[in-house]
This record gives C-alpha cells, structure tokens and sequence, in this order.
C-alpha cells in the first residue's frame, strides 16, 4: 500500500526501532538527516550518514554462504543489462489516458538516463518454503519476532517522550483490518493498520494464525535486515532501485505497468491488488481477498512474476526524496547504487530503505505502487502484512 504519512512511521519506529546498538549514535544520526542538502556534488561522499544497525549486521555477516545455492540459477532468470529512461517526467503525470496518470509524486521526476549490467534476477517474491529453508539452515530469528529494547526506543524518540507501556515492548507488526466503521468519509492508516502481537512471518495474522497450506505465498513481515540475511545465505543481494525499475519493465520502454501502458491487459487483471471502496469493500475481482501465491498472474516480458502488486518488494538503496532530481543533472549514470543517506521531508526522522512494486492494498483511489516508476519507502527495521522481497546475482 501507498504509505505516505507521518504517523505510521513515527508508530513503526515506536514498534520495531529495537536495532539501536548505540543510543546517543542513533539519535545523532538522526538529528543529522534533518540537516542533509537537497542535491548531492557530483561524486562527493555524504558525511551525514543514515542510521544502520551495526548489531544486525554482524549478525548477517555471521551467517555462512549456502556454496550450492550460490552456484544455483533454479527459479532465477537473466536480465540482460542495457540503458533506459528510469522515472517520469511532470508532464506525464498529467496525462488523461489513464486515471492513474495523475498518481505520480514529485519523487519520480524527473526522467534521466541510467545503464545497468545484465544480471540474474529471481522470478517470484522469496516464499514461505525458501524463507523457512535459510530459518531451518541458519536459526535467524526475524525483527518482528524479537523483542524490543526500551532503552534504544527512548533514545530514537523525541526529549521528553513518555515511555511506551511494557505490553508494547512484545514482539509484534502490523497486520490489516477492515474498519469497522464504513460510513466514514475519510479514513487514515489508523482505521486499518492494527498492532497484532505475534504477528511475524510464520504467523502473518498474529497469534494462532499458521502459514500452514500457504508454502507458495511470499514470506511478510519480513524487515530490510531480513531480507539481507536470506540474501547472504543464499549468495544474493537485494536489487538496486534502477536494476528493480530496468527489470519491471520487461523490457518495454515508456510503460507505465509491467505489462504496458493500460490496467488492464486483454480485458484482464494483471496484478493482485484491491478493487472496489478502498478500505472498507473489497470485490475480489482478482480472486485474492489478501495475498496470492506467486506467479498466480502473468510474468512480465523478461519472465518476471508479481513485478506489481501482492507484495512491496525492499531494494538495496536508501531512499531521498531529492535523489532523482540529482543524478539528472548527469547525462548519463551507470549501476547507480543509491544515495549515501536517507531523507524525505515529511518525515524527517526515519531514515528509510526504497520499497518498489505495489502490494494487495494498492488501489487505484489512492495508491498507484504498481506502476513501474513508483517509488516507496520504509524504515529498514519494518515489516508488514505486504512487505516482502526477492534477490537478485
């Protein structure tokens, strides 16, 4: 879903910033983001640097490469590498061939060239079955499902924060909920976001619910620092942003879907994402009232299955709501890797990792995340209901 609001990062924060492993660093750092430039010098470093959890990462660099998955090309197939036009310009967000031309934000401006080299890329979002194959191989126990420290919460909030009850601090993500109320006019991530206890990959519903039977559906609940674990034992990396972009377009140029230009394909749904009155109804018209197994509908031009909507896909890069506008002042960039902090005004405070595709939530009242050029973001220590990933070599 389109997460474009203040609060729920600031609740996501609350919730999962357990990462901390040094308080005063983490509450610099972010005090620093609040001060980063708009624009970048070309090839100078950044000094103001995102906060990374430095625990996390020497646990997953702790974790021993899979030799035989390493050498593995099963479920994965080729991107030939190539350049192509990554993002929008303004005047397309303005076009009136389709409804959901007017959904593009300023973070997608404007077009600029970019190369990438060819790689492998996985098929379908990681699933149930390979998630649970690198938890049985290496024990790793995900954010959701650890618990959170009160301490490192206190030092990422504001001065003065009261601090939040013990029955908060227990494992714990968010999962969606109807509203029970239908007759509002104007609904927020409140009325249907719910802090579920327990909820986590292996119970995507909270406690008592089983991903039993749902082997072929991708993992969820599944946080950057997740995805980077599963990543290194199975000798792969999470894709940059523009090699997500390159890759979703299936080798078309200008589309706006995966698939093309139109929502539709041949009268056809390409994609599981929500039809009807976004939050309170929804019509099922694509057969998945949640999430779908992989590949339940059409692959992309290069073979790629779910390249919009099921579930947000994490990326490699950081995210800054500037970054586009930046690297078009170069005629051409090649395997851009992202910039080197993160910012994105309205929400000052969370440096967040580029979440790309869509999910089940996306519909097109509010939320176009299943057009090839939208970009997302969320804190690197976030998982949610519709959050998942897939690798690439």
């Amino acid at each position: 879903m389109y997460i474009q609001y203040v609060s729920i990062f600031l609740i996501l924060l609350f919730l999962y910033s357990c990462n901390s492993s040094t308080p005063s660093s983490a509450k610099k750092n972010i005090e620093a983001t609040q001060k980063i430039p708009l624009c970048y010098s070309k090839g100078a470093p950044q000094k103001n640097l995102p906060f990374i959890n430095e625990q996390i990462l020497g646990e997953i660099a702790q974790i021993e490469v899979n030799e035989s998955k390493k050498k593995d090309t099963t479920g994965m197939v080729w991107i030939e590498g190539g350049s192509f036009e990554m993002g929008r310009n303004m005047e397309d967000s303005t076009s009136k061939s389709n409804t959901l031309g007017s959904q593009s934000r300023s973070d997608e401006f404007p077009k600029h060239t970019t190369k990438v080299s060819g790689f492998w890329m996985d098929k379908t979002e990681v699933t149930n079955a390979e998630f649970s194959e690198f938890v049985a191989a290496t024990g790793w126990k995900t954010v959701a499902e650890r618990p959170i420290n009160l301490e490192e919460i206190m030092a990422q909030l504001p001065k003065g924060a009261e601090p939040p009850p013990a029955e908060m601090l227990l494992p714990a993500s968010l999962v969606f909920h109807i509203p029970e109320n239908k007759q509002k006019t104007n609904y927020s991530f409140n009325d249907w976001w719910r802090v579920e206890k327990g909820a986590n990959w292996r119970h995507p519903y909270g406690e008592g619910s089983t991903i039993e039977g749902k082997e072929n559906y991708p993992a969820v609940h599944i946080a950057w620092y997740d995805a980077l674990a599963y990543c290194k034992w199975a000798g792969k990396r999470l894709p940059t942003e523009a090699e997500w972009e390159y890759a979703s377009r299936g080798n078309q140029k200008g589309n706006r879907y995966p698939w093309g230009n139109e929502l539709l394909k041949d009268s056809q749904l390409q994609a599981n994402y929500w039809q009807g009155d976004f939050p309170v109804k929804n019509t099922i018209e694509d057969g998945f009232e949640r999430l779908a197994p992989v590949a339940s509908f059409p692959a992309n031009d290069y073979g790629l299955y779910d390249m919009a909507g099921n579930v947000w896909e994490w990326c490699r890069d950081w995210y800054h709501a500037d970054y586009y506008a930046c690297k078009a002042e170069n005629d051409l960039i090649e395997n851009p890797q992202g910039p080197d902090l993160s910012f994105d005004p309205s929400i000052p405070n969370s440096s967040q990792k580029v979440i790309r595709g869509g999910s089940f939530l996306c519909n097109d009242s509010y939320c176009s995340g299943y057009r090839v050029t939208a970009r997302m973001k969320s804190s690197p220590d976030t998982g949610l209901e519709h959050t998942g990933f897939r690798g690439v070599r």
